[in-house]
């Protein structure tokens, strides 16, 4: 990957792309029926961005001006943390479902870092208390 202004016309072109992708999107939801589920999904995964995209505009900003990015990146954090606890919410409705047929594999890679998320947050939240 080039560095400097190369990397940052990708960058920008890549978004300019998102967002015309993204209006013909917004066309697609205005014009159908679509399955509530996915609309969910989607309607979460925009918001990542937003949410992401936000804090990357924040954390730009205070390299700028040399303020403390710490809260930023908190913010970042907790917005991962957000957005983990909806998908464990997806994931246990789709695994209470019997229209989706989920992979033998994948769930294994799950169940395993679930379990290592899981041992260190007892950790941490035993240190909270």
């Amino acid at each position: 990957m080039n560095s400097g202004t190369g990397t940052a016309t990708d960058t920008s072109d890549r978004l300019k792309a998102a967002i015309a992708e993204l209006a013909g999107v917004q066309s697609l939801l205005v014009a159908g029926e679509l399955d509530p589920r996915i609309l969910t999904d989607f309607r979460d995964a925009v918001n990542r961005v937003r949410n992401t995209a936000w804090a990357a505009y924040q954390y730009t900003e205070s390299k700028i001006t040399g303020e403390d990015s710490r809260s930023i990146m908190s913010i970042v954090a907790g917005e991962r943390i957000r957005a983990a606890y909806q998908l464990c919410q997806a994931i246990q409705d789709d695994l209470e479902t019997t229209d989706v047929h989920l992979q033998a594999g994948q769930l294994i890679q799950l169940h395993a870092a679930t379990k290592s998320l899981t041992d260190k947050l007892s950790d941490v939240v035993r240190e909270l208390k």
